[in-house]
């Protein structure tokens, strides 16, 4: 009985489980809507904009750019009382970051993105390849624009490449760098308990060894009148700027050469893995040397261990580059909307333009920009 009973259950997972992957081939979006934050269950099943909802995935996206972290997202949203995803009062990191990276914010759905293992644990695993995914592009009415998107997914890939320079506490936090010692600029307090109280931003070892960092202290303020200067004599140049772009081919971008070595090194790595394979069957039906079979699998599994050691830098390299021109047309985009000169300061604008900063006296601050433009203000 108990047989029979799993036998029925097996097969009632395969049922269940090749309808799920038919509904994901034909394109059709299947959400969790009870805990998925900013859309409805429309009439058809599919995704259906809810506006109250999405003014929160708003302004998570808008507080991320503006420097801060998930943490402090998840701070600053239970502090305002604003319900979580799962309707509770304390919202968590893990929900934050779920939201930031996912696509369906930007109006795509990219399906099959678990899969479940064992049908009788009902054990689930993150998909790496091991299943099909489907990726349906334009499936509905879209939270945020996908330039903000993409923005956000360079923005996190670039504070996880500078781990430790990112605090998340202030929009300029991990941008300022020391031109004297070379270490990074952070926020402090001065007069903190009295009603002078100041924030200044100054170099983190200012006051270590014997001799002090001899760089200047900044107030808010003041960085950014310096950063309105930057960006106007920036916008100045930006005909030149974008022309230079324009004119010049995108080989430091083009992937088509790593691209044709992943795919060699893919079948390489299929034809390895059938050869070990054969390879156990023969030693499994067939008496061999052991020594002999043991000195040709394990050539073979250096071979791969090989292969895929390449294909991870590879993949690296590609997606290196890909983010490197995604940025650069981002940046290029922002400044070709610039049509007028800066009257003050908008986060926006540094964030899509800066790359950090370099300070080496009061009268010598330097920006500089994504395309590797160097301006002092």
């Amino acid at each position: 009985m108990s047989s029979l009973a799993q036998e029925e259950s097996r097969s009632i997972s395969e049922n269940c489980t090749w309808g799920q992957r038919k509904r994901f081939a034909d394109g059709k979006v299947t959400v969790p809507f009870a805990r998925f934050l900013g859309y409805d269950r429309g009439p058809d099943g599919n995704l259906v904009l809810n506006e109250k909802e999405a003014v929160t995935v708003r302004r998570i996206y808008s507080f991320f750019l503006r420097g801060m972290t998930p943490y402090g997202i998840t701070r600053q949203l239970t502090a305002e009382g604003v319900l979580s995803p799962g309707g509770k009062e304390k919202w968590n990191a893990g929900a934050v970051r779920s939201i930031l990276t996912n696509e369906k914010n930007k109006g795509d759905a990219l399906l099959q993105k678990s899969y479940t293992v064992d049908f009788l644990t009902k054990k689930k695993k993150v998909n790496e390849g091991e299943i099909p995914q489907y990726y349906v592009e334009g499936n509905h009415e879209a939270i945020t624009q996908p330039e903000v998107f993409e923005m956000v997914q360079r923005e996190l890939e670039q504070r996880q490449q500078r781990r430790g320079r990112h605090s998340g506490v202030h929009l300029f936090s991990g941008r300022i760098k020391c031109g004297v010692c070379g270490g990074w600029y952070g926020s402090k307090t001065w007069h903190s308990t009295d009603k002078y109280r100041r924030v200044i931003w100054q170099c983190n070892h200012k006051f270590e060894g014997n001799e002090k960092c001899s760089s200047p202290h900044f107030y808010d303020e003041e960085i950014e009148q310096l950063f309105v200067a930057a960006v106007n004599k920036l916008i100045s140049q930006k005909d030149a700027i974008i022309g230079q772009f324009d004119l010049a081919p995108r080989t430091a971008f083009d992937t088509t050469a790593l691209e044709a070595e992943r795919d060699e090194l893919q079948n390489l790595m299929l034809e390895t893995s059938a050869m070990m394979q054969n390879s156990i069957y023969e030693n499994a039906h067939v008496a061999l040397d052991q020594a002999e079979y043991q000195k040709r699998y394990d050539a073979l599994t250096a071979r791969f261990d090989k292969a895929k050691e390449r294909l991870e830098m590879v993949d690296a390299a590609i997606k290196d580059k890909q983010s490197r021109q995604a940025t650069i047309d981002a940046y290029l985009e922002t400044l070709k909307a610039q049509d007028t000169l800066v009257e003050r300061f908008e986060p926006s604008l540094w964030c899509a333009l800066l790359d950090f900063v370099t300070v080496y006296s009061k009268e010598d601050v330097r920006f500089t920009f994504k395309d590797g433009t160097e301006i002092k203000a």
